[in-house]
Formats: structure tokens, C-alpha cells, sequence
């Protein structure tokens, strides 16, 4: 099942899970989901993908007939109980899938709760790492939207760091999909060939640190843009 994101127009492919949720919705009810490309969340409903919902007391009464019970041979449990959602836990259905992560790796500074708190409000579900080959381990089995690097990060600094040396051999298969952002004294903010000459998407000065959610605004945007429809070729692909 495929629809469009109202907010930047791309293409998502919904799971069957998410299906089977619209399918379960009393008349007015809707979901959100977030696009994995903008990041902006919207909200579906059964109209919205052409999907029929069935009713709930109808819905039960098949579920529960013997009919349905005999076919399966196995009585199903009993569906969940659902009378704490009446203490106003939640305002409504809410399925999120595919949630971008970003790895932030700074020490102990104060403009460290600057990048987390910036990450976070642009969308990312941040997470940090104590050390360089604990970092590379989460790489490993993460798929990380975005990494944020920071030069006194490792004794060594950038070019000797295991974690950039890391990011730096990585295939391009699995790179061009991470936000590669370099923090530190040595950078010049939004120096495009400063990050090249590193391997980098993105480098800004600590002093701008302060900053760094206007620099995300600025930057993320124009990345999906400019590598957006060719990373979705190549993922269509396979590639």
C-alpha cells in the first residue's frame, strides 16, 4: 500500500501492520505516520488509502462467531484491554515506523545538550556513545540518519580517531545515506570544501554550536533535496 507525504510529495510504501490499523478504526478515527524523508508526521485515514474499515461491534461479532472459530481450529485470546486509553494517556491512535536516529558523540560540554536538544526537535531519536569502539559497535547494527562528531571527542582528535577513520572507509552503500556532521575549533561553519576535504556532509565552529538548530534547518533540507531522489533510485534498485 504506497501514498504520497502532503508535506514534500515522495512516495511511502506502508506496511501491513499499518493496514490492518486503518482497517480497525471506527468512522472519524486516524493514525499519524511520519514520513521517513521530511521527518513531518500526517495522518491517515481509511478514505485517505481506499481501505474499507469495518465496524467494531461488527468487526468482533465475525471475529467471534463459531464459523471463524471453527475455521482456525484455535480459539484466538481475547482482544486487549483497552479501558486505561478513557484516563486520557493518549489523545489518539499513533503508529510510528521507521523513526530517524542520530548518534551524537561529544564530550562532556556544554554545547553537547545544544546538539542533543537540536537533534531531537528536527525529528532524530537521539542516542550517544561513551567511547569511540562502543560508537562503532552501534554502527554496526544501526542504521543511523545522522552522526554528529565532535574533534575532541577521541584524545587523538579527527584524523587519528578510530570513529572517523571508521566513517571514512565505510561502502558507499551504507554512507551516503548518513548525515556526516564534524564539530570543533579547526572547522569553519558551513564550509562545504572543509567537508569534503574530510569526508563530511557538514562542519560548524564551536562557536555556533549555539546555533545548531538554525544549521539543521538550513542543511537537512538541502541534502534531501540534492540526494533525496537519487538515494530512492538507488534503494528502488537495490543498490
Amino acid at each position: 500500500m504506497q501514498v504520497n507525504c502532503p508535506h514534500c510529495q515522495k512516495q511511502l510504501k506502508l506496511s501491513g501492520k499499518i493496514r490492518e490499523s486503518i482497517e480497525k478504526l471506527d468512522p472519524g478515527q486516524k493514525i499519524k505516520v511520519k514520513c521517513v524523508y521530511c521527518t513531518k508526521p500526517f495522518a491517515l485515514d481509511a478514505l485517505s488509502v481506499d481501505v474499507t474499515a469495518v465496524p467494531k461491534d461488527i468487526r468482533r461479532k465475525k471475529e467471534n462467531s463459531p464459523v471463524m472459530q471453527s475455521a482456525g481450529k484455535v480459539r484466538p485470546p481475547a482482544p486487549p484491554d483497552v479501558s486505561w486509553l478513557a484516563e486520557g494517556l493518549f489523545d489518539d491512535q499513533e503508529v510510528i515506523e521507521d523513526i530517524p536516529r542520530a548518534l551524537v558523540l561529544m564530550p562532556e560540554i556544554p554545547a553537547r545538550e545544544m546538539v542533543v536538544k537540536a537533534a531531537a526537535t528536527y525529528g532524530y531519536q537521539v542516542e550517544q556513545a561513551n567511547d569511540a569502539t562502543e560508537a562503532i559497535e552501534r554502527m554496526r547494527f544501526v542504521n543511523y540518519a545522522a552522526v554528529f562528531l565532535h574533534s575532541r571527542y577521541e584524545s587523538g582528535g579527527i584524523s587519528s580517531g578510530k570513529f572517523h577513520n571508521y566513517m571514512r572507509k565505510m561502502s558507499m552503500s551504507r554512507r551516503r545515506y548518513v548525515l556526516y556532521a564534524l564539530l570543533g575549533d579547526e572547522f569553519e561553519t558551513l564550509y562545504d570544501l572543509q567537508a569534503l576535504a574530510y569526508s563530511a556532509n557538514l562542519v560548524v565552529n564551536d562557536q555556533d554550536l549555539r546555533h545548531i538548530g538554525v544549521v539543521l534547518k538550513k542543511v537537512i533540507p538541502e541534502y534531501e533535496a540534492l540526494f533525496g531522489p537519487l538515494m530512492e533510485e538507488l534503494r528502488i534498485a537495490g543498490k
